[in-house]
């Protein structure tokens, strides 16, 4: 038998135990390799997991800040994901109104804006008609009245012609705001600023384009008409009164530090405006842009949390393969072991030649796994356009993950080889 014996004592770990742990690996290619799968199957989730949600959170994060993250809006009803029927409590709100908004500008003293919107959904949305004189359609823009305050609000502002003052409030004025995606619809490549719009055949006068912004939770931005908010009122009725989702308010702070000052004190005015009681619950909903953002890192990370048990569950089985070729290889070099320490080997050195093998093993699997998810994070980013972006702890984290699994479950393999009689190991064949 060729003589094994580190040329370094066997003191420590160095690199004569990375040696042998290769050497053994590459003696025991497919063993080795189909022990690494569940390794190289749970880092790999791990990391790509970690690079959906984080690009997932960073977009979304990226979404409300251009629309404002101080963005505080009041509504008549919840918001209900995957739809579905209004709570009896819900029916029986009273509708948010121009004279509520308009309590809020007066008297909100921290509110630098208080924008007023209504918007067309359901049927009514499904039968507008938008086009350009010449015959050319919108394909499903977002259509809404405002007032002047919609562009600091909603941080929306217009990159050509203007927005709506005052005046055409008060005479409810036939011209409309729109975005860059309905301009390239309506008109091509022509300047819109002055262009005429046929809304369900009313003829409006293009007055603003807005800059471009992007799609949004499924949305997009950049895709939408505005009108007066009188004159949204005199062409729709059935909306102001009652038929759809009624005014929504939106306002912003005019120091950012204090939003929440600011939402308290509106809070405090309607309430006072609809005689509620101290005990009693609000009878309006309240968005905020910081709430949506913790509402969508919640549901991410509750994902996040499952694709990481089912990692932990694949890590686990890794861990107990390697623990099982751990076994059977001091099985195999027991004659081995029973040399080493003839030569002058304590069971340290053995212990330590053991579990050196093991952290190798599951650190060429975490290895792998990383490049794996990074792989498949990157695919995703190439063919979905999606900001999937591995952060570096993830990628400590996941190479930290098998080289401990390879520690704990290669110590029972490097004491049993430890414990070896050195006379009973020389004597197996």
């Amino acid at each position: 038998m060729a003589d094994r014996t580190p040329r370094t004592g066997f003191r420590g770990i160095g690199r004569e135990n990375i040696r042998f742990a290769l050497r053994a690996m590459v003696a025991q290619k497919l063993r080795s390799f189909l022990t690494l799968l569940g390794i190289v199957a749970g880092v790999a989730t791990v990391i790509a997991m970690v690079s959906f949600v984080s690009g997932f959170n960073d977009a979304i994060t990226d979404s409300f800040s251009a629309f404002g993250t101080t963005l505080v809006q009041f509504q008549k009803y919840d918001q209900r994901f995957g739809g579905g029927r209004l709570p009896p409590e819900q029916k029986r709100r009273r509708d948010l109104t121009i004279a509520d908004a308009e309590a809020l500008k007066q008297t909100a003293t921290l509110a630098a804006a208080v924008s007023q919107e209504r918007y067309l959904f359901g049927t009514d949305a499904a039968n507008l008609s938008i086009k350009s004189p010449d015959g050319q359609e919108a394909n499903g823009p977002q259509f809404g009245g405002t007032n002047p305050d919609y562009a600091p609000a909603n941080n929306a502002f217009v990159q050509d012609g203007r927005f709506f003052v005052d005046a055409d409030i008060t005479h409810a004025s036939r011209t409309c705001v729109i975005g860059p995606q309905t301009a390239e619809a309506l008109y091509g490549r022509r300047d819109p600023i002055g262009q005429t719009l046929l809304l369900n055949g009313t003829s409006f006068t293009v007055i603003g384009l807005f800059e471009k912004k992007g799609s949004f939770l499924g949305g997009d931005a950049d895709n939408r008409v505005l009108i007066p908010i009188s004159t949204f009122d005199e062409m729709f009725p059935q909306v102001k009164n009652g038929g759809g989702d009624t005014i929504h308010i939106a306002t912003v702070p005019k120091d950012p530090k204090r939003m929440y000052e600011m939402e308290d004190q509106e809070v405090a005015i309607l309430r006072a405006r609809r005689g509620l009681r101290a005990d009693q619950p609000n009878d309006f909903a309240i968005y905020t842009s910081e709430a949506q953002i913790k509402t969508f890192r919640q549901i991410t990370g509750g994902i996040a949390g499952a694709m990481i048990l089912i990692a932990a569950i694949a890590l686990l089985v890794g861990g107990v393969g390697v623990m099982n070729i751990m076994l059977v290889s001091v099985t195999e070099r027991t004659r081995e072991i029973g040399v080493r320490k003839a030569l002058g080997a304590t069971r340290k050195d053995i212990a330590m030649q053991f579990l050196v093998e093991a952290i190798s093993l599951t650190g060429i699997g975490g290895a792998v796994g990383i490049a794996m998810g990074l792989g498949i994070a990157m695919l995703v980013r190439l063919a979905f356009d999606f900001p999937a972006a591995a952060p570096l702890w993830s990628v400590a984290l996941g190479f930290g993950m098998s080289t401990a699994i390879g520690l704990v479950f290669g110590l029972w393999p490097a004491l049993k080889a430890a414990k070896q009689d050195p006379i009973e190991a020389l004597r197996y064949e």
